[in-house]
């Protein structure tokens, strides 16, 4: 055993650069049990060969009602709101063969075309939201932003309300919505149950509306996709809508905000990819989202699981009912996995990192993030060469949420002019 103490856990510091603590566990309690501070008991997965074991094995359940939780535990775990709001019906809680059946019907509605045609719309709100940073600046020389609220936060929020199908005149009620569910991330869960209750209300009127009059977008595929005669019912269908939102904007948000932030922390990196994109080319912007996803990636834990037999991982014996919590954030620096973990190499191609999860559940929605960090780090770094980090990277503060990993605000400083 090692002389060192074992860290503590989910504390602000920890939330600020947990690295260090999931390097101890990797090393001396590679599936290690603790207490979260909800109080609920989970145990923590953090090697990469565990990790990838564990998120394709089908006796660790995504439905909550196999998890033996004590009283005080009871509704602490997943979405704040979900199971009142009749919203549990989506792809992070369910099993084949409803998941199979789920994410075939939604499949059929989420298409990697669809997703290619979305490109010219996602650069569009890119430029719109650069632009108004821009005319809002009082100083030519010297301009400021916080590109968490201004740009990060935005940018997927309109972005996922479009795909959606939700009218622009309502995309605005979505911002505050969504902003209540990351201001109280880490906080009392009645902010976040409260904001879903209201988006839980208006999906349900959106997706009448569609089924009554359909148009080219997200909702009415989901509507109306069907699988031998199968479609989704109205409940699957606000749930699903619910989770591409939910799910979709947040990750969207961390990946732009600590990517941003990890290229300014890395000026070598972020000098080499500047460099690349003036030339024309994209591949290191291509391998540098998926080395930025690896190194400090918008999903630190992937969603719960929960046993349904005993079961070993890494040697642990794990019983029916408990909770399992795989740290994708300590999974990508496992040095038996990747060479120099804790360099960023934007141009590293032996890179399967675990950011959007692995087996049935990896992220459906990942080629939409993957196009939004692409379109927003090049156009950034395009328009604003000379980005720097405004005050010391000291008094940045990190949420302190369980699964998501993101910048509460980043403070940066830029030449005003429009390039």
């Amino acid at each position: 055993m090692s002389n060192t103490p074992a860290p503590e856990l989910f504390t602000w510091e920890f939330a600020t650069d947990p690295y260090p603590a999931y390097a101890w566990l990797r090393e001396h309690a590679p599936v290690h049990r603790t207490r979260l501070p909800s109080g609920v008991e989970a145990w923590l997965v953090t090697r990469y060969g565990d990790a990838r074991q564990a998120l394709a094995d089908q006796r660790l359940s995504k439905n909550p009602a196999h998890h033996d939780e004590p009283a005080h535990a009871k509704g602490r775990t997943g979405i704040p709101g979900e199971r009142k709001a009749e919203l549990m019906t989506h792809l992070l809680n369910i099993d084949p063969p409803d998941h199979t059946r789920l994410r075939r019907l939604v499949s059929k509605a989420f298409t990697p075309r669809r997703v290619a045609e979305f490109a010219p719309r996602v650069q569009e709100l890119t430029d719109r939201l650069i632009d108004t940073i821009l005319e809002n600046q009082h100083s030519v020389e010297k301009g400021t932003a916080d590109l968490i609220h201004e740009f990060a936060f935005p940018l997927p929020i309109y972005a996922i309300c479009d795909m959606l199908g939700v009218p622009r005149e309502d995309q605005d009620d979505f911002r505050d919505w969504a902003g209540m569910m990351i201001r109280h991330g880490g906080g009392p869960r009645g902010g976040v149950a409260r904001s879903v209750k209201k988006m839980r209300g208006y999906l349900a009127e959106l997706i009448h509306r569609k089924r009554e009059n359909p148009g080219d977008d997200l909702i009415s595929g989901l509507i109306h996709a069907s699988d031998h005669g199968e479609h989704l019912t109205e409940n699957e269908a606000a749930a699903m809508a619910f989770i591409l939102l939910f799910a979709g904007f947040e990750t969207t948000v961390n990946l732009i905000g600590n990517g941003v932030y990890a290229l300014l922390c890395n000026p070598d990196q972020r000098h080499r990819l500047q460099a690349s994109l003036d030339a024309g080319e994209t591949g290191l912007l291509e391998t540098g989202v998926e080395e930025l996803l690896r190194y400090d990636g918008p999903v630190e834990l992937a969603t719960w699981r929960f046993a349904t037999e005993p079961l070993a991982i890494g040697g642990q014996q794990i019983a029916a009912g408990d909770p399992v919590l795989v740290v994708l954030a300590a999974a990508d620096r496992d040095p038996e996995r990747f060479a120099e973990p804790d360099t960023l190499d934007l141009s590293r191609r032996d890179n399967k990192h675990l950011g959007y999860g692995h087996g049935i559940h990896y992220c459906l929605g990942a080629p939409l993030a993957r196009l939004e960090g692409q379109t927003a780090l090049a156009t950034l770094l395009r328009r604003m060469p000379d980005l720097r980090l405004a005050g010391d990277p000291a008094d940045l503060r990190w949420r302190g949420g369980l699964i998501m990993r993101g910048l509460r605000t980043l403070p940066v400083e830029f030449t005003a002019r429009q390039i």
